[in-house]
């Protein structure tokens, strides 16, 4: 998105209860006229409606309920996430290419979101089925002074957000299924992809991807799961707004992000264990082929699960394959 473009919606939001004229946005924005009016003739075209009269100017009158760079561009609260967007209708995988970006050198904040996905990614290269335009599929990069060992905390970061999100619009209470599920009722309803690029002391990027369920009625996952998938939708019996959802993503994201990067990980940590899948709980697991039961107590700094055997020891789980249900 142009800067002008940029520069423009956000003066005809700020004014969307009046009329602004074009001479005043043309020296606003310090183009002609007729760059002002072409502008809006391509905000037109992505559904927005506007009042025009002659001496008067223009007034917002509606704003389309799709995904488009503009409307989501379009009232976004926040300082850098989201403020360069790149939207497809129809992509392989949001995150392949936020990688690519992110390898070309773009800015922090940059965002890919697609409609659809043809190879739509998980965690350990399972497949996410994001065919159909009924969910968020999106990535964003970010360029954080952390060390690759602190990686799995943006994961877990971003679980909070997705939480917080949810519970804003629904009167849902998701659960977060170690490391990087978020569940209802033990369905799932999103997922989150963290892959981080650096040294041994530093992280050059991350990208994060999310994929959350929002409108779909009647559908399957394509990888086979031990449990099932559900949406917003089928939870509430309520249709969502994905571009608000996006929006109040981004904002929220962006402000624990910084509160993440001033005061570190413990108001993160505790925020995710607030809802924590089965915390409190025995699990079986198994770790290098042995089958093992504990408690899960707590979360580590580093994002590994930790349990505790009936002799009161604790391990904590990096990888395991844990039977959550």
């Amino acid at each position: 998105m142009s800067s002008t473009r940029e520069k423009l919606i956000a003066l005809l939001s700020r004014h969307s209860n009046t009329f602004v004229s074009g001479q005043w946005l043309s020296e606003q924005l310090i183009v002609s006229r007729t760059a002002v009016w072409k502008q809006i003739k391509q905000l037109e075209e992505d559904g927005y409606r506007f009042e025009s009269i002659p001496n008067k100017g223009y007034r917002l009158i509606h704003q389309p309920d799709k995904v488009s760079e503009n409307t989501i561009y379009w009232g976004l609260p926040t300082e850098w996430l989201g403020k360069q967007i790149e939207h497809y209708q129809m992509i392989d995988s949001t995150q392949t290419l936020a990688l690519k970006r992110a390898q070309e050198g773009c800015e922090q904040g940059l965002v890919i979101i697609s409609d659809k996905q043809t190879a739509g990614k998980g965690r350990r290269m399972r497949e996410w089925d994001s065919n159909n335009d009924d969910g968020i599929w999106l990535s964003f990069v970010l360029r954080p002074n952390l060390i690759p060992a602190q990686a799995p905390q943006l994961t877990l970061l971003t679980a909070t957000v997705l939480v917080k999100v949810i519970e804003a619009i629904t009167e849902l209470k998701p659960k977060i299924k170690w490391p990087n599920d978020l569940l209802i009722d033990q369905k799932k309803v999103a997922g989150i992809l963290t892959q981080a690029q650096g040294e041994h002391d530093h992280i050059h990027y991350a990208v994060i991807g999310i994929g959350l369920n929002v409108n779909q009625i009647n559908f399957q996952l394509t990888e086979m799961q031990t449990y099932q998938a559900t949406s917003l939708k089928i939870e509430t019996n309520q249709t969502f707004s994905k571009t608000e959802l996006i929006q109040l993503f981004l904002s929220h994201f962006e402000s624990l992000y910084q509160i993440y990067l001033t005061e570190g990980f413990a108001p993160i940590k505790q925020k995710w264990l607030e809802s924590a899948y089965r915390l409190g709980e025995q699990l079986c697991f198994k770790v290098n082929g042995v089958e093992k039961t504990g408690i899960f107590v707590d979360l580590s700094d580093d994002g590994c699960l930790i349990v505790e055997d009936d002799q009161q020891k604790r391990e904590k789980l990096y990888s395991a394959d844990i039977n959550w249900f």
